[in-house]
């Protein structure tokens, strides 16, 4: 027979759970009203501990974090895109779902996303991102995609050169993880922040992933890759057009008719590449390719 104190305990442990459902009810309203019209108004999470949380949850951790889950991807959805939206309550709902849930790997993977795309479309927040990336890869030490995430994030968000070859090494010693994780760090050490390696990343994000809106994410920024590396090149030969010629071409025709093109160079839309006075080569104003925006240039090779 139970003596005084258990049943006090379990009478309140059970009482707690109404209350814990009742918080989480407040804050779908919270999120709800979110959805009906963003105000950039202070936000408050009722319940900020994921410890106290799953000490109530009385076994149902997994589902909770399935709830919270849910609702950062609520939260995230209504505010993405919009100009001066604030994400406060991001961190604290991604950090709920993953203490509840430490094996709830697309929180993680997605959360990561969420938190490190710059304004308007995410929160601006690369080092939480990283937290959170680093979290997963301790409790979940056999998911080499997370490996692969911290390197993207440390390459891309942080242009943090070692520190991304460095995850990138680390995934590859899982048996399980593909040969191009270890190519990766070798690249990355060796060319750091150049066009090449940034393509082969992207181009590995969209070939191994499975979701639609990464895989385009990936695709748009591949595309705008091709346009900078294009672009480069193109101003190389107006250089060279302008010492044979004394002035800039005015157009890549002025470089087929100088000899240094055989066909117009179109981008990846398939619109034709524009010069400036400057000589250096533009996107056609109607073109719909992004730019992404420079990284670092990659160290010079040590011996």
């Amino acid at each position: 027979m139970s003596n005084p104190s258990q049943t006090r305990a379990l009478w309140v442990a059970v009482a707690g759970v109404p209350l814990l459902f009742a918080a989480i009810a407040a804050l779908q309203v919270k999120i709800d009203a979110g959805t009906r019209a963003y105000t950039p108004e202070s936000e408050e999470l009722l319940l900020r501990s994921g410890t106290a949380l799953k000490k109530m949850s009385l076994g149902y951790d997994s589902l909770l974090a399935d709830i919270y889950w849910t609702r950062a991807v609520q939260y995230y959805g209504n505010r993405a895109g919009i100009d001066g939206a604030k994400f406060d309550l991001l961190w604290p709902l991604l950090d709920i779902a993953t203490t509840l849930d430490p094996k709830l790997i697309i929180a993680y993977r997605f959360g990561a996303i969420f938190l490190s795309e710059p304004p308007p479309a995410g929160a601006g927040r690369p080092d939480l991102a990283i937290e959170l990336v680093k979290r997963g890869i301790a409790e979940n030490p056999e998911q080499w995609h997370l490996n692969a995430d911290l390197g993207f994030l440390y390459y891309w968000r942080m242009k943090d050169y070692p520190n991304a070859a460095a995850a990138y090494l680390d995934g590859s010693k899982n048996p399980k993880a593909p040969v191009w994780l270890k190519l990766m760090a070798a690249r990355i050490t060796e060319k750091g922040g150049s066009l090449e390696t940034s393509r082969m990343i992207w181009s590995q994000i969209y070939e191994t992933s499975q979701d639609k809106i990464v895989r385009e994410k990936a695709m748009e920024t591949l595309r705008g890759l091709r346009a900078q590396e294009d672009e480069a090149q193109l101003d190389q030969l107006a250089q060279e057009y302008q010492n044979r010629f004394g002035h800039f071409p005015a157009s890549a025709s002025d470089l087929r008719t100088g000899g240094l093109l055989r066909e117009i160079p179109e981008d990846p839309a398939g619109n034709p590449y524009v010069f400036g006075k400057d000589g250096k080569s533009r996107l056609d104003p109607r073109s719909p390719i992004v730019i992404p925006p420079p990284l670092s240039p990659p160290p010079e090779a040590t011996n």
